[in-house]
């Protein structure tokens, strides 16, 4: 089945969060990617969460439609044929490389691009003068912690936004850079730091700005939302939802869903027409708590329903999975993986739909080395008996039997 970025090689040389997802996302649009790792083993092969049976669903996350091959990095011998596969062959639509760890010897970016001058590498960075990060030590430093919960001690956030960040940036750079060689036939270095996708978003969002031309530090919100009218309120079943009007409309749709039109009004005329909702956040809350109260999350959904009301109730993972149409198979994002080691369970495929081909088949992530034999075939031209020497040298590995 055709695919939007068939015919493109990867070969993705990582660890961790960031550069995985970015191969993943590549292997779920199509590209061939290759995730060369040690015959040791891999730093992140085991990380949580895990399956009752010590099997990573981290690692079968990330890794999805991948091709492994294993290979002694540790030899001179071994870290030759890795500089191999990443230029691969004039014209083969290799010659791409990803990675977030140091290259060395024939790995590295003048040795690859000796080997292959149209070669563009990726590289993702901690900070931008190339000293260690991750994402939680990059959090805390951007402020957001600061305006994250109570306001008395800051909070990382439990999703490591600035890997997602960062892995989609490097997607954006990747197919950039592919997109000038086709045109020019020249390759480039590019490079990413997990850092600079922090300071660059929060620029963006204004938050960087705000901290420099305002003398009131931003307050912490909870789960309010900041300049516009949006919080949280607790049901009569226990449950919590929350709701956001952002615009004027939206405002209206939500008190005449509510029935507190003219509470509103009459709140409005009380507080000035010039005092904004953000402003007025407490007293409009007052006025909305008690009819969420006196009901329940499924009078709430009743009550909502075709309305235009902005929405969502509070759910935990399992709930998510229990009730939402939108995280089931009622959803095309979504199919029924059969994950060797794990079993069947919903998996989404990449989120982008492209009108003029259909989302392909679902794959797993592979064992490490489950494709060694087959890639040196592919990329290298290589015959069973030369497979065979290296594999009997310990140059390169299979799948490591349980």
């Amino acid at each position: 089945m055709d695919a939007v970025l068939d015919g493109l090689r990867v070969a993705e040389v990582s660890a961790f969060v960031a550069a995985p997802l970015c191969g993943m996302t590549l292997a779920q649009m199509g590209a061939d990617v290759i995730q060369i790792s040690p015959v040791s083993g891999r730093m992140d092969e085991d990380r949580w969460p895990q399956t009752k049976t010590g099997k990573s669903l981290y690692w079968a996350g990330l890794n999805k439609g991948k091709r492994s091959i294993r290979v002694d990095l540790s030899r001179p011998e071994g870290r030759e044929l890795c500089a191999a596969l990443m230029a691969g062959r004039p014209g083969d639509g290799g010659g791409v490389v990803l990675t977030n760890l140091p290259l060395k010897g024939p790995m590295a970016s003048e040795a690859l691009r000796e080997r292959r001058p149209d070669l563009i590498l990726m590289r993702l960075l901690g900070n931008p003068d190339g000293t260690p990060a991750i994402d939680y030590t990059v959090n805390s430093a951007g402020g957001l912690p600061f305006i994250t919960g109570d306001g008395e001690t800051p909070y990382n956030h439990a999703v490591p936004v600035w890997d997602v960040v960062a892995g989609l940036y490097l997607v954006n750079g990747l197919l950039a850079a592919e997109r000038r060689r086709l045109r020019t036939g020249k390759g480039q270095t590019i490079t990413l730091s997990l850092a600079d996708a922090m300071l660059a978003t929060l620029g963006n969002l204004g938050f960087l700005a705000e901290a420099e031309l305002n003398a009131t530090p931003r307050p912490p919100a909870g789960n309010q939302i900041y300049g516009a009218f949006g919080r949280d309120f607790p049901l009569k079943d226990g449950r919590r939802v929350m709701v956001a009007a952002i615009t004027d409309k939206q405002f209206d749709v939500l008190c005449r869903a509510t029935g507190t039109s003219e509470q509103m009004a009459a709140l409005k005329r009380e507080t000035g027409a010039e005092i904004g909702r953000y402003h007025a956040r407490d007293a409009i809350s007052e006025v909305l708590r008690p009819w969420f109260a006196e009901r329940t999350l499924k009078e709430v959904e009743a009550a909502f329903a075709g309305s235009g009301v902005i929405w969502g109730p509070f759910q935990t993972f399992q709930q998510l999975l229990k009730e939402d149409p939108r995280c089931s198979l009622q959803n095309p994002l979504f199919a029924r993986l059969d994950q060797p080691g794990i079993g069947k369970h919903l998996a989404p495929h990449g989120p982008i739909a492209f009108g003029a081909m259909p989302r392909q088949e679902l794959a797993p992530a592979p064992a490490l080395g489950e494709h060694s034999e087959a890639i040196l075939a592919d990329v290298l031209g290589l015959s069973s008996g030369e497979i065979g020497k290296l594999f009997d040298a310990g140059l390169v590995a299979g799948v490591e039997e349980d």
